[in-house]
């Protein structure tokens, strides 16, 4: 069952029945495509921002914050883009307390049915004296005019005063208070570093509740930080506080140790209403899907033992476990795996057609053109010749590795590698190039990885130093599709990179290959954070 009814699931048969209160209705706000971009090392194309904002869709979060779209043109162009395509969530840019940022964040917005505008500025000492070298008084004036500028244009706005853990809380009431007398209809208070603890955070928003009486007027959110692996604990501490409004990111990524994780806070809601009273409006089912895709697309593996949907999360290796599970899944489950989309269905083989394998995508919520599928249905049946069973997850990672093939400036053609006990690795590799034609190169290395990435960065001409590199298995067996995460850096410039195939050499070199051509598009584009800009985007970790 998805959406916002209550159920029972697996959990504490005492709360089966369910609470007698009409649960109040809790706000998602999914910040992966701004908070979770300035993960290091992450770096999302406009293409990848839309898929990602198309899944959130289907989720069905309540707010999706698409950018900050004065920091660069890229995420602008990103967030008109997502403004412009994605229907049924909120739009949210981010904006500084400036006049061009709201102005811009404004255009980008522009396109869309629903938008918010989202301003923010630091109001801890340690951000006012040390970082924006400002009084009190001051960054107070300037939260009251922008909050009210951004009224100008739409009249949703948030305002978080960034650092409201460390800010005094006297001046936090004041600042609190003189943004919703601006206009703001929601007031958003940020653990920037992660610093709280869940019993003073929700003392800070109950006093603050008390301390200034038109909160009540407008939706109460919260945005809490994982510095201390607390950042799910502090935002039900705030739900239970009265917040309304829960900010998020897939898979608990963002800046340093990451945010609040989605797929926690919905969970936890979900089988415990008898201790938050609230519900979500989200589809539960898509919450591993939309994990999976968040990972694929920003080169961020899920460790295996992640809550909800990590790969371990409904495994059961102990034999105490696995009879307890046979007996009554009660025993040792909370929930099924059903509930949020990580069951795997055996569909389609070998004998599977093109029209069968189109039905299986678009019920798994791909839209793939014409061209898409062809390349798809190549890479399918390939696959079904080595595997008896293809899974979901299988037709995943095979569809999100072909439909990041359409527009290579370098495509991989053809890989051969030698090695053993006895013999210098060596990779043979043919590509065809920008100038239309095909063209090998072979070198050694000091493994098969090492020799393919050697010769192909003799082809491409891009030196990509890589900063990190995983593997994991998407299936179990030993025919398993392997899935192959990188990173690279050149010239001030990061891009990662995904590949999939059941020879993992062969998922090292698509992963490679598909990483130089997002830093290759990056460095041609010239979509950087310009000087003035580059402050703002690493201030906006809020």
């Amino acid at each position: 069952m998805s959406g916002n009814g209550q159920v029972a699931s697996l959990g504490n048969p005492l709360f089966a029945a369910g609470t007698a209160v009409e649960p109040a209705a809790l706000t998602i706000l999914d910040t992966t495509l701004r908070d979770g971009e300035q993960s290091p090392g992450v770096a999302l194309s406009a293409d990848d921002k839309l898929a990602i904002a198309r899944q959130l869709a289907r989720l069905r979060v309540d707010v999706i914050e698409a950018g900050f779209p004065f920091s660069s043109p890229g995420d602008h162009a990103a967030v008109r883009a997502i403004a412009e395509q994605i229907d049924g969530p909120i739009i949210a840019g981010l904006s500084r307390c400036f006049p061009a940022d709201v102005r811009q964040c404004a255009d980008a917005l522009a396109p869309a049915a629903r938008a918010r505008i989202h301003v923010f500025i630091g109001t801890s000492p340690i951000h006012r004296d040390s970082q924006l070298r400002m009084s009190q008084a001051e960054v107070l004036e300037r939260v009251v005019s922008m909050t009210a500028l951004a009224k100008t244009f739409r009249d949703d706005v948030e305002f978080s005063p960034m650092d409201a853990s460390r800010t005094e809380p006297e001046y936090l009431a004041d600042i609190v208070a003189g943004c919703i007398d601006a206009g703001a209809t929601t007031v958003n208070l940020p653990d920037t570093v992660g610093y709280a603890t869940p019993d003073e955070w929700r003392g800070l928003i109950e006093w603050l509740q008390a301390r200034v009486p038109s909160l009540a007027t407008v939706t109460l959110s919260v945005h809490c930080h994982n510095d201390l692996g607390l950042a799910v604990a502090n935002s039900l501490a705030s739900v239970r506080a009265g917040a309304r409004q829960v900010e998020t990111c897939v898979n608990g990524i963002g800046e340093r140790a990451g945010n609040a994780a989605l797929e926690e806070v919905a969970m936890a809601t979900r089988l415990h209403p008898e201790v938050f009273g609230v519900a979500t409006q989200l589809d539960h089912s898509q919450l591993y899907r939309t994990s999976r895709l968040v990972s694929q697309l920003t080169g961020m593996v899920v460790q295996p033992n992640k809550a909800v949907v990590g790969a371990n999360a409904f495994a059961h290796h102990s034999g105490i476990h696995q009879d307890g599970i046979l007996k009554d899944r009660r025993t040792f489950e909370i929930m099924e795996a059903a509930e949020v989309g990580a069951g795997s269905t055996l569909v389609l083989g070998k004998l599977s057609g093109r029209h069968a394998l189109r039905n299986r995508l678009e019920q798994l919520g791909y839209a793939l053109d014409e061209e898409e599928l062809k390349r798809a249905f190549v890479r399918f049946k390939e696959l079904a010749d080595r595997k008896r069973d293809v899974t979901d997850r299988d037709l995943e990672a095979v569809v999100a590795d072909e439909r990041r093939t359409g527009d290579e400036r370098y495509r991989l053609e053809h890989l051969q590698v030698s090695c053993g006990t006895q013999l210098r690795p060596t990779a043979t590799v043919r590509m065809l190039l920008p100038d239309g034609l095909s063209h090998e190169a072979a070198a050694i290395g000091d493994g098969p990885v090492d020799a393919a990435y050697r010769a192909i960065q003799s082809l491409c001409q891009v030196d990509g130093e890589l900063e990190e590199f995983a593997v994991q298995a998407v299936t179990g067996g030993i025919d398993a599709i392997g899935e192959v995460s990188v990173r690279l850096h050149h010239d001030g410039a990061r891009a990662a990179g995904h590949g999939a195939d059941t020879d993992i050499i062969v998922a090292a070199a698509r992963a490679y290959v598909h990483a130089l051509n997002r830093m290759a598009d990056g460095l041609a584009s010239g979509d950087r954070p310009t000087p003035e800009t580059a402050g703002s985007a690493a201030a906006s970790g809020r």
